[in-house]
């Protein structure tokens, strides 16, 4: 007899609701309130999204809590100057003028910042299932961030993942082993209010198109 062999769960009708509901619900914060997040919270969201599945169990995510005011303020600074440069990239079109009205960082009122980096040859996991594919090791930490992203939402804390820095500049000013790649930078807190439709829906910059788009058949 298998003794791993244990009852799987029973996900009601009610659970399959919520989780559909959670999924609906989760948004890209970029409004935050200034309360503290605080670190019991923090620490059991960590540990959930710790959970997530890895390539060849490698966990090769490497998280930097960023609580110093000054290396807060390189990374704000980083991010300013790249937003400069992705809104002159649109030049003087319609949607250059969307782009300048996008708030597209959470960086000043967010209470907890955290960046996600991925070391690129793990010892732990001993290189299985990444030989033909060493991107996995990437994708797995992006597994991890949506796990913390819908954990969080259950907790009624927003996250916002930063995307417009320039990774070498951010692994320099967070002083990490330079082999790392940076993955992602996050803004973690409670949301000023809750909206059922992404920011960018709601600002006509892009609609969610239907699933069918984006099936193919062979």
């Amino acid at each position: 007899m298998d003794t791993d062999d244990f009852s799987e769960p029973d996900f009601s009708d009610g659970f399959r609701s919520d989780f559909e509901s959670l999924l609906s619900w989760r948004r890209d914060v970029r409004h935050f309130r200034k309360d503290p997040v605080p670190d019991d919270v923090l620490e059991r969201l960590l540990e959930l999204a710790d959970r997530a599945p890895s390539v060849g169990n490698s966990q090769p995510w490497r998280i930097v809590r960023v609580d110093d005011p000054e290396r807060r303020a390189g990374v704000i600074q980083i991010h300013e100057e790249a937003n400069r440069e992705a809104s002159a990239a649109y030049g003087t079109s319609e949607k250059a003028e969307a782009y300048r009205k996008l708030k597209l960082a959470g960086l000043r009122e967010a209470p907890v910042h955290l960046a996600v980096f991925v070391d690129p040859d793990p010892e732990q996991g001993h290189g299985l299932g990444r030989a033909t594919m060493p991107e996995t090791l990437a994708y797995s930490a992006v597994g991890m961030i949506q796990t913390l992203w819908l954990a969080a939402r259950i907790e009624g804390v927003g996250l916002g993942w930063v995307s417009i820095l320039d990774p070498v500049r951010i692994g320099c000013i967070l002083d990490v082993n330079p082999s790392w790649s940076f993955i992602a930078y996050l803004c973690l807190g409670y949301p000023e209010k809750n909206y059922d439709t992404p920011e960018l829906e709601r600002k006509r910059w892009q609609a969610r198109t239907p699933l069918s788009d984006r099936i193919l058949k062979r």
